[in-house]
């Protein structure tokens, strides 16, 4: 995979940036994408969504957040590897590239934030059908951006900013929920609120605070032993959202550690995606 460029990848076509022009703040970094052995993507220069259109669409589309701490994003791992197997089911797939918020742009924090809401409503303006399915740090952007629809975390840019970035469903794969105590050891709290952070600014970018009766029906799977997002994470969105009324399954693996994606054959990990499949066919 390394072999080939971003190019020889995904058609030109079928690659949207999210932006007219330059991000909103501005800032960042410049020079060419970087990607790992892996296929972990940092220096997100262009924020943009890569369009995996199957055989015979079923006319639902998924958004996809990869995770990386908000350090990188694991394109090779999870995102691209999901898209396929759900262009497999019939569903059209976008993989989101993101905004890192450690390389210097100017709204900071913000700007994974920003392009999660951007791509939803580009996302909608192209879909109507539109669901989000995200995985750790990935999954804790996209489960607060379904948390969020209203709040506006940039300026509007054009006539897209003005669709609603709301959900049809969630899907959150060993996300990161809460940054608050004890939870805070995750890449994804140093990434957002730092070292040293208030207890008002590790609520602020906790997902579970925000979760009310409008919150869209929602997917978890994470594993037990997963030793970087701890599962009370799973367990802490769960029981908000059934308090608030919100449908809501979750998936409890006995092993698979943490960044499985779709997890190998025959192994515990293996067994969320097609109970998600049916989950969302439900739904779709």
């Amino acid at each position: 995979m390394l072999a080939m460029s971003t190019d020889s990848l995904f058609a030109r076509q079928d690659f949207f940036p999210l932006w007219p022009d330059e991000p909103p703040g501005g800032g960042g970094p410049s020079g060419a994408l970087r990607i790992s052995a892996n296929g972990s993507w940092s220096n997100i220069v262009s924020p943009g969504i890569q369009r995996f259109v199957p055989e015979k669409p079923n006319g639902k589309a998924v958004l996809i957040a990869a995770g990386g701490g908000y350090r990188w994003i694991g394109m090779g791992r999870e995102a691209w590897p999901v898209a396929r197997w759900l262009n497999s089911k019939g569903y059209t797939a976008y993989v989101l590239s993101y905004r890192l918020p450690g390389e210097h742009w100017q709204d900071g924090n913000r700007v994974a934030f920003q392009d999660a809401q951007r791509a939803m409503r580009l996302v909608r303006s192209m879909e109507n059908n539109v669901h989000l399915l995200g995985f750790s740090a990935g999954g804790h952007m996209l489960g607060l951006a379904a948390a969020r629809p209203d709040y506006a975390s940039y300026a509007p840019q054009d006539a897209i900013d003005q669709i609603v970035p709301k959900a049809d469903s969630v899907g959150l794969i060993y996300p990161v929920i809460t940054l608050e105590p004890p939870y805070t050891h995750t890449n994804t709290h140093l990434s957002l609120v730092g070292n040293h952070p208030s207890p008002a600014e590790e609520a602020n970018w906790s997902v579970q605070n925000y979760v009310t009766r409008a919150y869209p029906p929602l997917f978890l799977a994470q594993a037990e032993d997963d030793m970087t997002s701890n599962p009370e994470n799973s367990v802490i969105m769960h029981d908000i959202c059934r308090k608030a009324g919100v449908s809501v399954q979750m998936i409890r693996i006995s092993q698979g550690g943490h960044g499985f994606g779709l997890g190998k054959a025959g192994t515990p990990a293996a067994i969320w995606d097609e109970a998600y499949a049916v989950w969302l066919a439900a739904r779709a």
